[in-house]
């Protein structure tokens, strides 16, 4: 009943039309038709539209960001980092050859025979202060290197231009990898704050001053012996111990407890609770390490040359509590963030300059990981699974300096 109701509706209304086209007072059928047509065109191109956009948006930005998701998927947090390239010291180098150069060609002019009675008052005064100023300033280096060569650590190999890493884009790309699943902004890696905050210690070693553990005591190298934690990161951390210790005369407390042998997954849950009780136990203790080793790709080798040694390169590693897809993660903030961030980069900073090569670039990623129970608190990776124990020993060597570089000098 109701069809027909429609049909008979739909010819009145086509009667009356085709009758007042004839008649001139409304469009005839095919204008009706033509603009049907353009209506429904014009919706389909609408939502031909939306769908190529809502495709458009699910497509990955990149083909490297593909490619990055795919490797994150089949290898570890950081397994990919060494593809970065290192720091380019070579913009530091031109800054010196350039001064080189002038002074020699200032060196060489003054050669030229001048009469002596051309020279001016102010000149020989200005010729007298800057040779004085001179020999002052090598003076104060000859003391620093004699200092540093007291305590086994070289003088700076090269310096970084703190005005070049006030750009933010500079400072990400030469210092930091920013794992997808994380953001980052210049409020928290501006370097005036990373490098205004001071980590220097409180107090003297008459207490316990620095803790190292590791949440994940199992991991080992390529020629560790399975069950055997001395030949893994517990025994490179006992090597790093004594040397803060008799070396430079800190007071460390290393705690092997271990907490990823059954469920490695949660590591981190079972961990926490250890730490708060030997803090808690320890109020003294300003810094915390925890000592990891990383995985990569099995043609990858982490390894640099230090004072003639194969060594394993090391990498800071830290936790912003927040994700890309969620913003900021409110059960796992961390109120010590700032401080551990400037930790970190004085300690990258400090290995650039003074181990150029020895550091890979901070990684940061989406999570806590423990770093929030001191500000003094830093995770570091110390070379992978294709490393040596020796190169992995031989690492705590240059950490151990820049530990008391960035600390206690």
């Amino acid at each position: 009943m109701r069809g027909m109701l429609c049909m008979l509706s739909l010819l009145f209304v086509f009667v009356c039309y085709q009758a007042m086209s004839e008649s001139g007072h409304a469009p005839a059928m095919g204008q009706i038709w033509n603009y049907i047509k353009e209506e429904v065109a014009v919706n389909a191109w609408k939502n031909c539209m939306a769908s190529m956009v809502t495709e458009e948006q699910e497509k990955p930005s990149s083909l490297g960001s593909y490619v990055l998701g795919k490797l994150e998927e089949f290898y570890p947090i950081c397994g990919y980092s060494e593809t970065l390239t290192d720091y380019d010291t070579q913009i530091e180098s031109d800054l010196a050859e350039g001064l080189l150069a002038e002074n020699q060609q200032g060196n060489g002019e003054s050669q030229e025979q001048e009469p002596e009675s051309k020279k001016g008052k102010n000149e020989r005064k200005e010729e007298k202060g800057k040779k004085e100023a001179k020999e002052k300033e090598d003076k104060a280096k000859g003391g620093q290197d004699a200092e540093a060569a007291a305590k086994g650590g070289p003088a700076k190999s090269v310096e970084i231009s703190r005005e070049k890493l006030k750009d933010f884009d500079y400072l990400v790309q030469n210092f930091y990898q920013v794992d997808r699943t994380t953001t980052i902004d210049s409020s928290q890696l501006n370097v005036d704050a990373l490098l205004g905050k001071s980590m220097k210690l409180g107090h003297g070693n008459e207490e316990v001053q620095i803790l190292i553990y590791h949440t994940h005591s199992q991991e080992g190298y390529a020629d560790s012996t399975p069950g055997d934690t001395s030949t893994g990161v517990v025994g490179v951390a006992e090597y790093l111990t004594s040397l803060l210790k008799e070396k430079y005369g800190l007071n460390v407390m290393h705690h092997t407890g271990e907490y990823d042998v059954e469920d490695r997954d949660n590591a981190y849950s079972y961990s926490g609770p250890a730490l708060e009780k030997i803090l808690a136990e320890n109020p003294s203790i300003e810094v915390v390490i925890d000592l990891h080793r990383d995985g990569v790709a099995d043609t990858t080798h982490l390894v640099s040359e230090v004072n003639g040694k194969q060594t394993a390169q090391i990498m800071f590693f830290n936790g912003l509590s927040r994700t890309t897809a969620n913003g900021d993660i409110a059960y796992l903030a961390n109120p010590y963030l700032a401080e551990n961030l400037a930790f970190s980069f004085q300690m990258k900073l400090a290995a650039e300059e003074y181990y150029p090569g020895f550091a890979r670039a901070n990684y940061l990623k989406g999570y806590r990981y423990n770093l929030h129970y001191r500000p003094k608190s830093l995770l570091v990776e110390v070379g992978a699974q294709t490393n040596t124990l020796e190169e992995a020993k031989n690492a705590m060597e240059p950490l151990a300096d820049l530990l008391h570089k960035v600390l206690a000098e």
